[in-house]
């Protein structure tokens, strides 16, 4: 419609989803060039070491650039890591004004970026659709301020909270639309985390399908972690079949043969401190982290989710509810672990959204406090 300002920060919001899943551990940043009314430059982060929003779409604006305007998503950075500064970029083009989404939490960066460019007299504005550029970095944010990776539980479950039939059939209890949508997101997340309970009794191949590739699969699959303190994951599992990184986390006291094994079907073996054959998850964290996976996406079961709960560490819960009653005092729910003792005491969500997905409804809320 004539008169409709154009929003050019969302612009370079739906750029910088584009980035997801191709950028980590640098953020997913998108860029836009505005001059005279018109777009001249579009940009989003490249894989690391490539360029970033800011530089592609100056490359692409050229000399239209000077005197433009900016809108990026996240506050550009001012150091030389594997890419040169794009503060330099920005002031060597010429463009006059930058709107930045919000200020880069990274302190090598935190309000640097600004600073240069008001010096070299570039205005400078920000705060424009924060909460959305700071949701699609939120993994980048926990893991460059924490040094963890961000998590987000995962399951699909009846109305009446079942997850499973009492003779453990789960297949499937979400709609075909609800499973590519979870699809999509596995293309977002740097891994995919389940149990061994999971792996011996879904088999499932823990892959990113119908996205963007030959043979209906993402070019770099996410890493796919199995938590198993016993060393039970078959060995003739679909997981090991598939492309893609596998990494088992064990308890130190398994089975040395159990080890060779997983190492010779081609997953990486790592031993953790347990009680009662339940790893460590917060070392497991660490670890990941140092290994530089800023998001993980937990798929089950209910061992590890309330493993999980019960240690503070899920930050992000996505429930696909399904329009099922499955019934029955033996059918498993989601989350087992201690528990909450009363109500008040009971983990809450906030800034909870709901979508229609097929028949299912989405549900995806914020753990209280993170």
């Amino acid at each position: 419609m004539l008169g409709v300002p154009v929003d050019y920060m969302d612009y370079a919001l739906s750029l910088a989803e584009l980035a997801l899943g191709y950028t980590s551990p640098n953020p997913a940043v998108g860029a836009v060039i505005v001059k005279d009314g018109q777009v001249v430059g579009l940009g989003h982060t490249q894989p690391p070491g490539l360029a970033h929003a800011e530089v592609m779409a100056i490359r692409q604006a050229g000399e239209r650039a000077k005197g433009a305007t900016m809108y990026v998503t996240l506050e550009p950075c001012c150091h030389h890591g594997q890419t040169a500064p794009c503060t330099s970029a920005i002031i060597e083009a010429g463009i006059c004004k930058v709107h930045a989404a919000f200020i880069d939490p990274n302190p090598v960066v935190s309000g640097k970026g600004i600073e240069q460019l008001k010096a070299a007299g570039i205005e400078v504005i920000l705060g424009e659709h924060e909460d959305k550029a700071r949701e699609i970095n939120e993994g980048y944010i926990k893991f460059i301020t924490t040094g963890y990776p961000f998590i987000m539980a995962k399951f699909a479950m009846s109305i009446d909270g079942k997850i499973a039939t009492k003779t453990g059939d789960a297949k499937w209890i979400s709609s075909e639309e609800a499973r590519n949508h979870v699809h999509q997101l596995r293309r977002t997340v740097d891994a995919i985390m389940v149990g061994a309970n999971t792996v011996i009794m879904d088999n499932p191949r823990l892959t990113a399908r119908g996205s963007f590739d030959k043979g209906g699969r993402t070019r770099s699959q996410p890493l796919r972690i199995i938590v198993d303190g016993k060393g039970r994951t078959p060995l003739k599992s679909q997981v090991f079949e598939e492309p893609g990184n596998i990494l088992l986390a064990v308890s130190k006291t398994i089975d040395e043969k159990k080890v060779e094994a997983f190492k010779e079907a081609g997953a990486e073996v790592i031993g953790f401190e347990s009680k009662d054959d339940i790893i460590d998850l917060n070392e497991l964290m660490e670890v990941l982290g140092k290994k530089k996976i800023t998001s993980i996406m937990v798929e089950g079961g209910s061992i590890l989710f309330g493993s999980l709960f019960d240690s503070d560490l899920i930050d992000k819960v996505l429930v696909c509810i399904a329009p099922l009653i499955i019934g029955g005092d033996g059918a498993k729910s989601a989350i087992a672990g201690h528990g909450a003792e009363t109500i008040a005491k009971a983990l809450r969500l906030h800034n909870v959204t709901t979508n229609l997905v097929g028949a299912d409804i989405l549900l995806n809320g914020y753990v209280d406090g993170k």
